[in-house]
């Protein structure tokens, strides 16, 4: 009696056994609808056997086997079981994610044919220069496995290399999958590509298309009729039979982390994907990881560099860090600034100003009693957003009105405190009622047809000032943007995370790096209380390789990342004594002291200690081998499944994690 073993996707670390008197060997890799509990569910027959370790009695018959779209490949099958295993995830978990939603449902929508999309104009070859024309040289389509890092400066052209390498492929048969790790890049991205080459198939895989039209090129991209794949991080995992090329840019993105369910890198999983399948991957970055830095500089990557901007005429811009501990200051920016603003709308320029913080102020509060807008659910302040009159929290989306007297006392004058976008435009407006004025952060731009309609006025000349948040921080190039300035900097230089001045002066190369990309002549204004700090001293004079060869320096020294490898155990509960609880029980669990190498520290609470009504607690595992700290993980999350656990506790492994 054929068997099939079916991966279901739960939390749970094993397969399902059913009886299906039909089945044969060649049904691996195929759907399946299958009785579970109450009701029924979608699983993937992961292998079909002659007999199972349950008793015949209790097994319970499959149902249909889904023939469309055809069995998933034996390469898929092996990326998802290195995922299962490495991130220590649920191979059902792993291999369900990877489908569009549409195949997991188990009444799927009528499937309808795309609309005819309008091809974008085509785009003529530039000039290379020198440095891209050798870094071009330097990978070869057809030569096998090769990981290569392309550092190259904002404006660099790095792009059209990428573009230059993808025709090659295409030239060969391959198809391409490009990574991006965010969807507000992909528009301007996928027009370049569709522009660059109009006869090719070019489909789109991100979280913001609809579900019909992400099954629809999904099962483009399985059927190996699209010819390029462009996505976000889940697309990691599609199906492409004649895969020839890897490449992910802005690789240094956290967006390329999952924070949920299976917690995966995206990027270190194209890696392995481009290993497994003896094939090329490029990973480009004017800010690379210090991991992939690191590897760059020990042989395993090999690096390819771009100094000099692609067009001519363009230089990179000159930064100036202005000292603001002698300056008074108008809703955060300095008179300097305002001057260099003033000067770019008399030229008729554009000008940023950039502040990572949304809303009209992170808090607001009573002079009077010491209140402040705390959320209910979480240790973390209510944002005012005061175009919306609301109070809202960023992390887990409870929202209040605004209180006309303070809660406490009755006091009624209660203030903002700090400034976020919506005030720094506010106050902009004023102080230049002439001009034209666009913010642009999460709450201005909340869909893929905003987002378009927003580049089109900057490029149109409709704007003469920004006001942005990170989303304008990276790949964008607006020939008339002269002028950066750099508000709130100083706040991640006061963060308990080893990896702050990393992601901080990542973000200041790349928002920097979006001023005088043509031929008019840049310039970045960065607004610090702590002018001598050498990380500023690096973005003034746009030295990447001298900032990572201090911070690597004082990570081996520390005994951080990547010279150590870490995974977190991770525990949520009603209150903080439970979940510290669970975690001191894991700390004591025999199989710790059975392998010696890795290190558990104490538990302790989350940066962000309660986040919905839930306390949470962190457990840091570390090892300075990877194949030990591998060793180990697989035993102990078999021994803390084994422990009792109250059904209100949540736990859950990450591997690599990329904040404590």
């Amino acid at each position: 009696m054929p068997v099939l073993r079916v991966a279901l996707d739960l939390p749970l670390h094993r397969l399902f056994d059913y009886r299906a008197d039909d089945a044969t060997p060649a049904d691996v890799g195929l759907r399946v609808r299958v009785p579970f509990g109450r009701g029924e569910r979608i699983g993937v027959i992961v292998a079909v056997v002659g007999q199972s370790e349950w008793p015949a009695g209790q097994l319970k018959t499959a149902g249909e086997i889904l023939r469309d779209p055809g069995p998933l490949p034996d390469d898929f099958f092996a990326l998802c079981e290195f995922a299962s295993t490495y991130y220590q995830a649920p191979l059902g978990e792993v291999l369900l994610q990877a489908l569009p939603a549409g195949l997991k449902r188990l009444s799927p929508p009528e499937r309808r044919a795309g609309r005819p999309r309008k091809p974008p104009p085509a785009l003529p070859e530039p000039a290379l220069t020198e440095e891209q024309a050798a870094a071009i040289a330097q990978v070869d389509i057809d030569g096998g496995y090769s990981a290569h890092l392309l550092f190259g400066v904002t404006g660099s052209g790095k792009t059209e290399v990428y573009l230059r390498l993808i025709d090659q492929a295409l030239q060969l048969g391959r198809q391409v999958l490009l990574l991006v790790p965010e969807i507000n890049l992909t528009p301007q991205l996928e027009d370049r590509v569709r522009g660059r080459f109009p006869d090719r198939c070019v489909v789109s895989l991100h979280s913001e298309l609809a579900e019909a039209a992400r099954e629809r090129n999904w099962r483009s991209a399985f059927a190996g009729e699209a010819d390029l794949v462009l996505g976000t991080r889940l697309s990691v995992f599609t199906p492409l039979p004649r895969l020839g090329l890897i490449i992910v840019d802005e690789e240094h993105d956290p967006s390329f982390k999952q924070q949920d369910g299976m917690r995966y890198s995206a990027r270190d999983v194209a890696v392995v994907r481009a290993r497994q399948l003896a094939v090329p991957v490029l990973l480009g970055s004017a800010t690379p990881s210090l991991e992939s830095w690191a590897n760059a500089q020990g042989g395993r990557y090999k690096l390819l560099t771009l100094k000099e901007r692609a067009n001519p005429a363009a230089r990179l811009p000159a930064v100036h860090v202005l000292d603001t501990r002698r300056m008074t200051l108008k809703e955060g920016i300095s008179e300097p600034l305002l001057a260099a603003i003033r000067e770019r709308l008399a030229r008729g320029e554009q000008s940023l100003v950039f502040l990572n913080r949304r809303g009209y102020a992170p808090v607001l509060a009573c002079a009077a009693c010491g209140w402040v807008s705390r959320c209910q659910r979480c240790a973390a302040n209510l944002v005012l957003h005061l175009a919306d009159r609301r109070l809202r929290c960023h992390h887990c989306g409870f929202e209040n009105g605004i209180p006309r007297a303070c809660p406490t006392c009755g006091n009624q004058d209660i203030h903002p405190y700090g400034r976020g976008t919506q005030r720094v435009e506010e106050w902009l407006q004023g102080e230049f009622p002439d001009a034209r004025i666009l913010r642009v952060d999460r709450d201005s731009v909340k869909s893929r047809t905003q987002w378009e309609t927003m580049l089109e006025r900057i490029h149109g000349g409709e704007a003469d000032i920004l006001v942005g948040t990170q989303m304008l921080a990276k790949g964008h190039d607006f020939p008339k943007l002269t002028l950066v300035g750099v508000l709130g900097a100083d706040a991640a230089l006061y963060a308990a995370d080893w990896r702050a001045p990393e992601r901080l002066f990542a973000q200041l190369m790349q928002v920097a790096g979006r001023a005088g990309r043509a031929e008019l002549r840049g310039e970045v204004l960065v607004q610090t209380q702590y002018p001598d700090h050498p990380l500023f001293a690096a973005v003034a004079s746009h030295d990447y390789p001298g900032f990572a060869a201090t911070q690597l320096q004082e990570r081996e020294q520390a005994g951080f990342p990547p010279y150590a490898f870490q995974a977190v155990l991770r525990a949520e509960a009603p209150a903080m004594a439970d979940a510290v609880a669970f975690l001191e029980l894991a700390a004591a669990l025999p199989v710790v002291k059975a392998h010696d190498q890795v290190m558990l520290y104490d538990p302790v609470p989350m940066k962000m200690a309660r986040l919905a009504n839930l306390e949470r607690g962190q457990l840091l595992a570390e090892a300075f081998s990877r194949p030990a700290l591998q060793a180990f993980l697989p035993r102990w999350r078999e021994a803390i499944e084994g422990l009792k656990t109250s059904n209100k506790l949540r736990w859950h492994l990450e591997v690599d994690p990329l904040e404590l």
